[in-house]
């Protein structure tokens, strides 16, 4: 089984939260999206979206992200032989938290020449990929007007403050159950936890925890509490503590630069 993924995705820290949970055993592959490493014609091939994870069991390729999760689910009742399906309250957290998609908080939050210089850099890439493999074409410019539409997107007030208002409203509702049980879903941590804790960590990683997570006192146990588990160091504490938060986004800076100059794409 083979993981391609990237240790800032937050989807692919919802997928490697459930495999290390799990105790699956798979390959992990790195794959840079703000290298546009996800548009090389190899990659495109077996994910079209272009997004990340992917995750790939023999012939089976599959790359939505709660698709991954609930075959995690199923591999592991195959592999132990637990007949332990997940529970509808587990579900309706699952698809609750899948709702709200972070790319517009996220991006509203970057300052803008960063997000600037990244997005011009990407749409070269697609154009690029575009001539080294013209029977792709047409995925490709699918990806280059998706590009486009998230920049005008932005430009739109409206968009970022729905995002950042269904973000409340899903850790409101979160808090109101921590309240009550020591993880989303009773005393045992779950898929849905799973599903759940990249975003606290994006939010950490944007610097909004004050605004977002210790405002909410259950909520900031409940992260705490999370941090604890074996689970959440393999996936993300060792990228996010110290300077190593900062490694990663250094390093694909530099790269884009000297890409960038040398118009290497």
């Amino acid at each position: 089984m083979q993981l391609y993924h990237h240790p800032y995705s937050m989807n692919s820290q919802k997928v490697r939260l459930a495999l290390e949970e799990k105790g699956i055993d798979y390959t992990s592959y790195h794959v840079n999206p703000l290298t546009g490493k996800n548009m090389d014609a190899s990659f495109f091939r077996m994910n079209p979206s272009g997004k990340l994870p992917v995750f790939q069991n023999g012939a089976h390729v599959i790359f939505q992200t709660i698709d991954i999760i609930l075959y995690i689910d199923r591999l592991t009742v195959s592999l132990t032989g637990e007949d332990t399906p997940i529970s509808s309250e587990v579900m309706a957290w699952i698809q609750k938290i899948e709702g709200w998609n972070p790319k517009m908080f996220t991006l509203s939050h970057v300052p803008k020449k960063y997000r600037s210089f990244v997005s011009k850099f990407i749409r070269r890439v697609i154009i690029s990929r575009m001539a080294e493999a013209p029977d792709l074409a047409s995925m490709y410019h699918t990806k280059l007007r998706e590009a486009y539409d998230k920049e005008e997107k932005l430009k739109d007030p409206e968009i970022v403050k729905q995002s950042e208002e269904k973000l409340s409203r899903l850790l409101d509702d979160a808090e109101l159950q921590l309240d009550q049980t020591k993880y989303l879903v009773g005393d045992e941590f779950t898929l849905a936890d799973a599903m759940f804790v990249p975003i606290l960590v994006r939010i950490t990683l944007l610097d909004l925890e004050e605004e977002y997570i210790t405002c909410r006192p259950k909520m900031e146990e409940y992260y705490k509490l999370v941090k604890r588990r074996p689970s959440y160091e393999v996936v993300i504490g060792k990228y996010f503590r110290g300077w190593r938060k900062y490694r990663t986004h250094l390093k694909t800076l530099c790269f884009l630069s000297v890409r960038s100059m040398f118009r290497r794409y």
